[in-house]
């Protein structure tokens, strides 16, 4: 057709690409909404009745001129665009959100103005601008149909017996609430007496006119929200104004479609409406892209602390609903926020204005960003919505937001704050909106701004003192004047500036006199000066919020990782590959940025920007990126970034002023002006001017544009880019259809679900997007684990091919909260029935609430019920541990400490991750069928079988490596711990008379001494049926964290006093996770080394093959390898006939001094335990004992054993009684200071009460000297005593000067560590 055709050749250069007319027909007359019955049906669906059979009929109680009428697209210019094919449904729904309102004449009928936007599949956006005022119905039959519509209602209402409205469901769903506050047409009146002033409002043919809303509409491809704003408010005029305008409708409106043009960038354009011209303007290639919201009032109504906020859930792409009456204000602030992201962009959901119709989207389990219209006086706790664990709700008219638990705070956010209010008062707006609740004045309509106190000051102050209204009071004009003329006062504000302080009291003076000297320049109104003081604010605004990222993101570039060689390769293997070294990112950044970095860069947005980043190397630059990039380029430069590497001191915007100056120059100085609106070659006599009605304007001129124009050539210039673009991917021989589909594949997983389809909305297709969910959950469910795998397993992943290693305890515990973000989203689709805020959690209890149904129901019935499989202990002596989903729940249940269901929901998750039973819960959890089928509707994640199946396997993978993410967050719990200890079976030593203590220490502290009383003797039977004695202990005390070291010893008393104890077991009663800590040590006097107490290093024990049959295979635990074996001390019974070679004991050495060294290279939080390193298996104390052990005399016939301790004594013996003698005065005085230090450190060890045995004290002064770089110092010492003579073979390493050598090189170099010792070793030295 000739109108698509004329309409598309010039399209991408024009403002306008449609004018639309929406409104009633009258030839078909007063329709009820589809889109109102298919609400109908799908509540009818969730009832579980038939929905075919659900009542269609009217709704009699509600009073007609309430109810949802069906609107329609009267009239569209062009007919299509060939570059923006129009979208009837869409445009006719976001036009009319609420269909079709009628009104009489005693009520008010003021025009109101809203903006939409409509998201392509691809991402593009197509933006709305809609004014809406109320035409007088002339056409008689729909006055008649209105008028049978009372007269039906009343006889309703009137009528004694009203038919009572039941229920086939007594639980209430999710959307029932919803539907109630935005299923009836606002009221005028306030809340409380709503309800019966309309009633009192009926009609009445022959005494009420009827009027009906319309609406003109502006469809572009940009968001010139002011010019379209003017434009439809200017031609309304035309047809309300008691003259008829200079021009038939049809100039104008031909003129706006065809005739003016976009601007070009960084350039100014002036075009005519009706009676006053128009000015709008694009920014340049270099500034902030379009954005014409106002942004003041987003901040004035949420206040900047709240809005900071919302922009913080924004980036972590969270689920944001925005929850207000007007249309506009929804528009307002979701615009206002999405502009400040710059440079990255929202890439999920994106609906401002949501239709009452399209509801049930809330239901859509991915992140959104949505607007909800609200009815007058509707109460925020009556409106449940379908999942709130991880919803930001954003209560515009009453300034309130509700946050999700747990999320990080924006870097310096205090300090933006502070900065973005600064702004904001600096144009007159106070920061902080303390604006009481809502109050409606009479005269005020739903559409309209809220009239509150703190905004009638303001107008007030702004009529009293403002510059452009020329009320610039004469004695303020004189003090400016005196104080220009003043060069001191001059220097001294310029000073002033430079140090940051602003003399508000001069600015304001200042600014006011130069308000008017411009208006008397350039004759701007009123209404240009606001859009212009818009403008500023706009821009400054977010060129603060830019700064922030120009600043946080200054090295991005470093840590892109370009693998692919060619666009090509890239694409087709973009999941596969890593485009960003996260790792590196992060150990780059301060430490309070991590928290919020560590999420943001896991996000769909960061993502998308890096992966625009990587193709700017083959394509054009994504204009979003080079402007940051140039940004960037700049700070550079002036090398703003280098000192602040690692810095979390904040920094100021330093383009304000210039930002402003830009638009400023733009709008004073009009770069094009457009064609003047003209006759057109029109039919005389259609369309005739009637007062009040907009008539029906001409088609065939308004599809057709001119022929030729001055600014087709641009058109052309557009074209032989777009082929030399064309060409360019043809030589990459890369099909643009393959592309494109490798593109929206590769992107994003819910880049197809941005924007609900409003063009068919009927049930066959609401169930396939909501398969699409399903396939997207899916889909982000196996990505999401193999990212925690790959990322958990480090080096042995990178290896196999698996991506970066190196994962951070900050980007474990992000990606375990995505995890449990992930389920909860799961849980919430397609939910029918909903308690509290957590939909997992609410699912529990409902099964918790039918287990212990079924329980009792069990206790009280004689038949006998097969046992609960408990979990087995690969080690004799402990007790079975219970495993049961309802044993977690009450242990998270039991917890004070968490207060809310969404925080339950994250305990139970991480328990059941930690204890690698996650897919066996939620396996049990939905075998219930009855009770999933009760609470989830057909179209849910959790009733689509084979994708639950494959969602529980890939869960089940996460068993493969070892978390312990529910022990290291919950550290201030009460954990109870059972001990038992296990003893030598041998010379009949397995008891004693003595009484036994234990003390358990852990990462996060000790449990104290604990007196374990003697009767607790237990005897169980191993798979022989041999019997076997331990003492068995249960205590409760804070979360200790992961176990590093148990204290054993006993009093000594009784006649069985020396005791053998093989291994100490220590379980966490919660966790299920079991420590053994090996001993094979005599305790007592008189044997051994006379110890009555050990220090015992801890290691994680694997659980057995039966165990964990179901549960797949895990990894070692972190503290050792699967082939070493248990320190061995050398004098210990089961070292006979064990003797290291002298080579075996030097690799061992290094081997314990470079596991020293990695351990402080690892990030502060992921480090593990230093003890185990100094004392444990193949431990520094472990290879120094075997190296002083090597050709040593010990076991001397007829006599006791002599220990490495004797030595030492010994030799400190010879050194003090060498000192008295005066032969170490003589020496060099640091050798005579390290005598000193020998000694006394000996002689502390010897001194306390501690009875820890001589390998004990020896154990300690290794520990002690290495935490006090002493050690070095020392070994010359012994080395050149001479009792090493009578107590070493000559064969011994300790007589050999070269080894001795080596090894003090080898030790030097862990003083370069801050060695730090855990209470339980150096207990009772004082030094």
């Amino acid at each position: 057709m000739s109108g698509s055709s004329a309409g598309s050749g010039a399209a991408p250069c024009r403002l306008v690409h449609y004018f639309v007319i929406c409104g009633i027909d009258t030839e078909t007359g007063l329709e009820p909404d589809e889109l109102a019955a298919l609400y109908q049906w799908l509540e009818a669906d969730r009832q579980g009745r038939d929905p075919d059979a659900a009542a269609t009929g009217e709704n009699f109680e509600q009073s007609p001129l309430k109810r949802t009428f069906k609107s329609k697209v009267l009239a569209r210019y062009p007919e299509n665009v060939e570059w923006n094919p129009f979208d009837q449904d869409a445009v006719n729904m976001l036009c009319m959100p609420k269909g079709l309102s009628f009104r009489t004449q005693a009520e008010p009928r003021d025009p109101q103005f809203h903006s939409f936007i409509i998201t392509k599949e691809d991402g593009s956006r197509t933006y709305g601008f809609v004014h809406t005022f109320y035409e007088e119905v002339t056409s008689p039959q729909i006055c008649s149909a209105m008028q049978t519509l009372y007269q039906m209602h009343n006889a309703e209402n009137s009528s004694p017996n009203p038919p009572s409205s039941s229920s086939s469901s007594s639980s209430s769903s999710s959307m029932d609430s919803l539907a109630s506050s935005v299923d009836e047409a606002d009221s005028p009146t306030s809340s409380s007496s709503s309800s019966s002033s309309r009633r009192q409002v009926g009609y009445d043919s022959s005494r009420d006119t009827l009027y009906v809303s319309k609406a003109l509409c502006l469809i572009t491809p940009m968001p010139f929200m002011h010019a379209c704003r003017r434009f439809l408010s200017q031609l309304h005029r035309a047809v309300t104004d008691s003259s008829a305008p200079p021009l038939p409708l049809e100039s104008y409106v031909h003129n706006i479609l065809y005739e003016v043009p976009l601007p070009t960038l960084g350039r100014s354009l002036k075009f005519h409406g009706v009676y006053e011209p128009i000015v709008c303007q694009r920014p340049g290639p270099e500034e902030l892209p379009l954005a014409e919201f106002p942004l003041a009032e987003a901040f004035s109504q949420l206040g900047v602390e709240n809005l900071v906020q919302v922009f913080t859930c924004t980036l972590l792409e969270m689920q944001i609903l925005l929850y207000s009456q007007d249309y506009q204000r929804l528009m307002t602030v979701a615009e206002g926020i999405t502009t400040l992201l710059f440079p990255f962009q929202w890439q999920h959901v994106y609906v401002p204005i949501l239709p009452a119709s399209l509801l049930h989207f809330l239901d859509a389990p991915v992140p959104y960003l949505m607007g909800l219209q609200s009815k007058e006086g509707t109460d925020r706790s009556k409106l449940e919505l379908p999942q709130e664990a991880n919803l930001c709700f954003v209560d515009i008219d009453n300034h309130f937001i509700e946050l999700p638990e747990d999320f990080p705070h924006f870097p310096n956010e205090s300090e933006l704050v502070q900065e973005l209010s600064e702004v904001l008062l600096s144009f007159g707006i106070p920061p902080h909106s303390g604006a009481p609740p809502r109050t409606r004045t009479p005269g005020s309509t739903p559409g309209s701004a809220p009239s509150t106190p703190c905004r009638e000051r303001r107008i007030v102050r702004q009529l009293e003192d403002d510059g452009r209204n020329g009320n610039l009071a004469s004695e303020d004009l004189a003090v400016l004047e005196l104080l220009q003329g003043n060069a001191t006062l001059e220097r001294l504000q310029a000073l002033t500036k430079r140090t940051g302080v602003t003399v508000a009291r001069v600015d304001a003076l200042r600014a006011g006199v130069k308000g008017q000297s411009v208006e008397g320049q350039g004759g701007r109104t009123a209404a240009e000066e606001e859009e212009l003081r818009n403008a500023k604010l706009n821009v400054q605004l977010r060129e603060v919020c830019a700064s922030r990222f120009t600043t946080m993101f200054a090295d991005y570039e470093a840590f892109v990782i370009q693998s692919a060689p060619d666009l090509e390769s890239w694409l087709t293997n973009r999941e596969q590959m890593h485009n960003f070294d996260k790792a590196s990112f992060l150990s780059d950044q301060p430490e309070p940025y991590l928290p919020f970095l560590s999420h943001f860069i896991e996000t769909q947005m960061f993502a998308t920007f890096i992966d625009n980043k990587i193709m700017s190397q083959w394509e054009e630059k994504e204009p979003l990126l080079r402007v940051f990039d140039s940004r960037i380029d700049k700070a550079r430069l002036y090398n703003v970034r280098a000192p602040s590497l690692r810095s979390s001191s904040y920094q100021r915007c330093s383009v304000l002023k210039e930002s402003a100056q830009a638009i400023e120059q733009r709008l004073m100085k009009i770069d094009h002006t457009a064609i003047h609106p003209h006759l057109l070659d029109m039919k005389i006599g259609q369309g005739k001017y009637e007062q009040g009605f907009f008539p029906k304007l001409q088609a065939d001129v308004l599809n057709t544009g001119p022929s030729n124009n001055k600014w087709s050539h641009r058109t052309a210039t557009t074209q032989r880019r777009k082929d030399r673009h064309r060409q360019q991917s043809e030589h990459l021989n890369l099909d643009n259809d393959l592309k494109e589909k490798y593109m929206q594949e590769a992107r994003s997983l819910q880049k197809n679900l941005r924007q609900p389809k409003l063009s068919d909305l009927s049930p066959a297709v609401i169930a396939q997007t909501n398969w699409k969910f399903v396939e997207g959950l899916l889909k982000e469910c196996r990505m999401k684990t193999k990212r925690m795998l790959v990322e958990k397993m480090g080096r042995e992943a990178v290896e196999l091919g698996h991506g970066e290693a190196n994962i951070t305890g900050l980007e474990e515990n992000t990606l375990i909260a995505s995890l449990c973000d992930l389920l909860e989203r799961i849980w919430s689709h397609g939910l029918q029935v909903k308690q509290g805020k957590s939909a997992l959690w609410s699912h529990l209890l409902h099964y918790q609430a039918r287990e212990e149904k079924l329980e009792q129901q069990q206790a009280e019935s004689p038949v006998s019920t097969v046992p609960e499989r408990r979990k087995s202990d690969c080690s004799i002596g402990m007790p079975f541990l219970r495993v049961s989903l309802i044993q977690d729940m009450r242990h998270i249940q039991s917890m004070s400490e968490i207060k809310t269901d969404v925080g339950r929901a994250r305990a139970w998750i991480r328990l059941s991750l930690e204890k690698k039973l996650l897919s066996q819960h939620l396996k049990q959890l939905l075998c219930r069928q009855a009770l999933t089928k009760k609470l989830y509707k057909r179209y849910a994640f959790l009733r689509s079988e084979e994708e639950k199946e494959q969602f529980l396997f890939h869960l089940l993978s996460l068993n493969a490596v070892d978390y312990f993410c529910f022990t290291s967050v919950f550290t201030t719990i009460m954990i109870p711990y059972r001990v038992v200890i296990i003893p030598i079976k041998k010379l009949s030593n397995t008891m004693t008379t003595s009484n036994p203590w234990v003390c358990v220490s852990g990462e996060l502290g000790d449990s104290g001494i604990m007196q374990i009383p003697k009767n607790v003797l237990e005897m169980t039977f191993d798979s022989a049926f041999r019997p076997h004695t331990h003492i068995s202990a249960l205590f409760k005390c804070q979360n200790l964290g992961k176990l590093t070291t148990v204290q054993l010893g006993h009093d000594n008393a009784g006649l069985l006093a020396k005791w053998l104890v093989d291994c100490v077991m220590v379980r966490n009663e919660i966790t299920g996770h079991t420590y053994r800590f090996p001993c094979g040590r005599w305790l007592g006097k008189g044997v051994d080394d006379g110890s009555l107490e050990r220090i015992l290093i801890g290691e994680l024990v694997l659980q057995s093959a039966e165990e964990d049959s179901g549960r797949s295979c895990r990894t070692p635990p972190l503290q050792r390898s699967p082939s070493q074996t248990r320190r061995i001390s050398i004098t210990s019974m089961s070292a006979r006939g064990y003797k290291p070679t002298s080579a075996q004991i030097q690799e061992a050495i290094g081997e314990a001094v470079n596991n020293i060294i990695k351990h402080f290279h690892k990030p502060e939080k992921e480090r593990g335990s230093l003890t185990v390193l100094l004392c444990g298996e193949n431990s520094l104390v472990a290879a120094l004992e075997q190296f002083f052990n090597h050709g040593f005399k010990s076991a001397r016939l007829f006599q006791k054993t002599v220990f490495v301790w004797d030595f030492v004594e010994k030799a400190v013996a010879f050194m003090e009684s060498a000192d008295q003698m005066g032969d170490l005065q003589e020496t060099a005085e640091p050798l005579g200071m390290t005598c000193q230090s020998l000694c006394h450190y000996v002689n502390a060890i010897n001194s306390t009460r501690r009875n820890i045995g001589k390998d004990g004290k020896f154990q300690l002064l290794v520990c002690l000297g290495a935490r006090d770089r002493l050690l070095p110092q020392w070994l010359p010492l012994l080395v050149e005593c001479p009792v090493i003579l009578r107590m070493y073979e000559d064969t011994a390493l300790l007589r050999d000067r070269t080894t001795v050598n080596a090894l003090i090189g080898v030790v030097e170099t862990l003083h370069d560590f801050p060695i730090t010792l855990e209470a339980s070793l150096v207990k009772g030295i004082e030094l």
